[in-house]
């Protein structure tokens, strides 16, 4: 008989599930420059240091928890992006990843464009001063008044996700008398190695029009008939936290497939190709994520020659990294509260944060690095597991590790590669209050949002 399933989930059934952790590393003071941002060092004294500024002082200034970011290493991964490329491509960053203003501001002065999913992603990227035509609006479902706040903008490209969504930006276009820019998305029946509810290509999932079944081709033809769409060409996002490039080639076969049966029926040779993000970080040293001039260029050999085979022209190709941009060049600076041995388990360590500030631990079961970063210490390892302060037996930040045997209150502790998705997925869970984003470049520190006080929190409140 099989057991029934807890009400509240299966990570609320198994309080206790058993971890699957490597050894202790040689030295836990280590800082394994593959998760860290790049001016992350410890100094003399042993205190880590982001931009010249030790952690220590971080968190005295502006508290913890809080997001730290280093500004040098976000620009210099926004260059490496746009140098891969080159400008017969185009590199979107996807905004869902971490946006602000500020995030926005840099991408502008480091030549880069941007993905939005929402009306909130759309309203900063244009009150940051993004150029409307550097900006590509994606989504599944987007409401009548995005889709015309999109238009009268002048987006560069509308990503048309169904049948609906066709219909609906071509008539906003036609009313507003506009030739809109779009690409359509499809499903083209790749499952990447990650994660169940990352993976978006295969086709049982909410995103795209399937390739296989011949909606796709549909899709171009209504597309093609309306004189208010620009079709530009097709958009494939396989899944994210991706390492293997094997399903991005199988992806550009059937992309550039769907290219030739539509030069074959209606004689046009669609312009443009997307083939989305994904591309992986470092979350722990055992990851081995790719550089942008390796990404590139295998997706410019596997395009050519597909294109080559189906007697296609090239097409421009586009990408969307977000995680591979912003990911590894933040942590989040928690201090520790109480310690709780487990005699024969592990040790459970208590920050000043937990899922409000990090839920892809609990979503996705993601893996972590964490590391002392007030202090060196030469204490034996010891096996723990970081966890928030929330009402959860599930507020786990980092499931297993190993830190210091004398770890204490008040010590801090810091989670590297949380640039992506952390801040942006963020809650107010117990009202908690989300932290802040600080910047850190050149021995200076500045915050580009700001910590939630208990004032915002109330102020939404109506009573």
């Amino acid at each position: 008989m099989s057991r029934s399933a807890h009400p509240a989930g299966p990570r609320h059934a198994d309080v206790l599930p058993e971890g699957h952790y490597s050894p202790p590393p040689a030295d836990l003071n280590a800082l394994d420059e593959k998760v860290w941002a790049r001016t992350v060092r410890r100094d003399e004294d042993g205190v880590v240091t982001v931009g010249g500024v030790p952690v220590t002082t971080l968190a005295q200034e502006f508290g913890t928890p809080a997001y730290f970011l280093d500004e040098e290493d976000f620009r210099a991964r926004c260059r490496a992006w746009a140098h891969a490329f080159g400008p017969d491509a185009d590199v979107f960053y996807a905004g869902k990843a971490f946006l602000s203003k500020a995030v926005v501001k840099w991408l502008r002065e480091e030549g880069l464009n941007l993905d939005v999913c929402s009306g909130g992603e759309l309203a900063t990227a244009l009150a940051a001063g993004m150029p409307a035509e550097r900006i590509a609006f994606h989504g599944n479902n987007k409401s009548v008044d995005e889709i015309t706040r999109a238009v009268t903008a002048g987006v560069g490209r509308i990503v048309l996700d169904s049948f609906q969504e066709i219909a609906r930006v071509a008539h906003i276009a036609r009313e507003l008398g506009v030739r809109q820019p779009v690409q359509i998305r499809v499903t083209v029946g790749v499952e990447a190695h990650t994660h169940e509810f990352i993976a978006t290509a295969h086709e049982d999932q909410k995103f795209g029009i399937a390739v296989a079944d011949g909606s796709a081709a549909e899709a171009v033809r209504r597309a093609l008939g309306h004189d208010s769409l620009d079709l530009l060409g097709v958009h494939s996002h396989i899944g994210s936290q991706i390492f293997d490039m094997a399903g991005f080639e199988v992806s550009a076969k059937r992309v550039v497939r769907l290219l030739a049966a539509v030069r074959d029926e209606h004689g046009v040779e669609l312009p443009e190709i997307d083939l989305g993000g994904g591309l992986g970080i470092a979350y722990t040293s055992s990851d081995d994520p790719r550089e942008p001039h390796e990404i590139a260029k295998a997706l410019h050999e596997i395009v050519a020659r597909e294109c080559e085979a189906a007697g296609l022209r090239a097409p421009r190709i586009s990408v969307e990294p977000g995680r591979a941009i912003v990911g590894p060049t933040a942590f989040t600076l928690y201090e520790v509260g109480t310690i709780k041995p487990l005699e024969g388990l592990r040790t459970y360590v208590s920050v000043d944060g937990g899922m409000s500030d990090n839920i892809r631990t609990a979503l996705y079961d993601a893996e972590y690095a964490v590391t002392l970063v007030s202090r060196v210490s030469d204490a034996e390892p010891m096996l723990v597991r970081v966890v928030g302060k929330h009402c959860e037996s599930g507020d786990i930040v980092v499931k297993d590790a190993f830190l210091p045997a004398d770890l204490a209150p008040g010590d801090l502790l810091a989670v590297p590669a949380t640039g992506a998705y952390c801040r942006s997925m963020a809650s107010n869970y117990n009202h908690a209050l989300r932290p802040p984003v600080v910047a850190v470049r050149d021995g200076g520190a500045r915050v580009i949002v700001r910590r939630e006080t208990e004032e915002d929190l109330l102020r939404l409140d109506l009573g």
